[in-house]
């Protein structure tokens, strides 16, 4: 049994991204995994304000909901974070709680990459929802995912699913039932 932490970063509450996410933790769990989702809708996050007081032994000073999800990430061995499409990459909520992944690093003498820290061995995954479908849509977002989570932070990926075509972005969610099924099976054999 693995533990599986889904950080779900902006959208409706039962919105397509929503709905996806539950789906893949329905799957996950059908597999004997335990799942937690925190939504970033209800636990705010401010983005990282480069003062380095983690670099020096102290807590993170913003008082928010990270150093909770923090503690709980560190605990799970699977990182699911998942997002609305917002302006082609993924949603500020999301990006500010990567950007504060920075307080978990620490020293490393030799780091690879040309990266200053070492960060936790964990795997990762991506879920990603958008109204688009052009063959282009999720382009900039899975590179940020790439760069950033599995090449800079060094996260184990474990895969992206990226369903797009999900309606109109005002109106009801319009997810389909193809994703909802991928999402399960994603889930369900992630691991």
């Amino acid at each position: 049994m693995k533990r599986i932490l889904i950080v779900r970063g902006g959208g409706r509450p039962h919105g397509n991204t929503a709905q996806l996410t539950e789906r893949f933790a329905e799957g996950a769990r059908s597999a004997g995994h335990s799942v937690e989702i925190v939504s970033l809708r209800d636990e705010e996050v401010g983005g990282c304000i480069g003062c380095n007081a983690c670099r020096y032994g102290k807590p993170c000073i913003q008082r928010d909901g990270f150093n909770d999800i923090a503690a709980k990430m560190r605990a799970a061995d699977l990182l699911v974070l998942a997002s609305p499409l917002y302006y082609w990459t993924i949603s500020s909520q999301l990006k500010a709680f990567i950007e504060r992944l920075y307080c978990v690093a620490e020293y490393d003498p030799d780091p690879p990459y040309g990266r200053y820290e070492k960060y936790p061995d964990k795997d990762c995954a991506l879920l990603m929802t958008a109204a688009d479908d052009n063959f282009w849509t999720f382009d900039h977002a899975a590179s940020y995912y790439r760069f950033a989570i599995i090449n800079y932070i060094g996260f184990n990926d474990k895969g992206m699913l990226l369903a797009g075509g999900c309606g109109e972005t005002d109106g009801a969610p319009q997810i389909t039932e193809k994703h909802l099924r991928a999402a399960y099976e994603f889930g369900r054999t992630v691991y």
